[in-house]
């Protein structure tokens, strides 16, 4: 729960409501809903992905039902290739294991060069849910407040159409 700890502390400091949901770990999306059935809120996943040379990054949230095209995800943001990015790049660059990817890890790029897009099938929703940095818990919070959040830790995004 310790991880979770600078995320709550961020979001307070934006003034920024969430709820968050206490479970055991919780690797995949569909584990993870097991655990909050019922609560209203978008269910995400994160996905963290590169190039082949390693020299960008992107961090992607989308519906955790929807399949993602990767060859058209790679032509929007002009690479020829994407792939998911190791668990040893996951930790240099966002100080998180595979399972726990969230926008509150962008909290630990200290870079600031991981790029954010946005499914804009889910940008319309009220809510979404995350890993707060922990796979033990889970955070609601307003999509707007997201945004609010990703800009205010230094961070720009894009809605993309997938």
């Amino acid at each position: 729960m310790e991880a979770s700890q600078p995320v709550q502390a961020k979001l307070t400091e934006l003034n920024i409501p969430f709820e968050i949901v206490n479970h055991p770990p919780a690797t995949t999306t569909a584990e993870a809903d097991i655990y909050i059935k019922g609560i209203s809120g978008v269910r995400t996943k994160s996905m963290f992905l590169t190039n082949r040379r390693k020299s960008a990054y992107y961090l992607l949230i989308m519906d955790d039902q929807k399949h993602l095209d990767m060859h058209k995800f790679a032509e929007i943001v002009d690479e020829k290739r994407l792939h998911l990015a190791s668990s040893a790049s996951l930790m240099k660059k966002m100080k998180l294991a595979p399972g726990i990817v969230s926008p509150f890890g962008l909290l630990n790029n200290v870079e600031r060069d991981v790029q954010v897009y946005f499914d804009k099938d889910i940008v319309d929703e009220q809510r979404m849910s995350f890993h707060p940095n922990t796979n033990e818990q889970t955070i609601f919070l307003a999509t707007t407040d997201l945004f609010k959040f990703i800009e205010a830790v230094g961070f720009e995004y894009q809605v993309v159409e997938l």
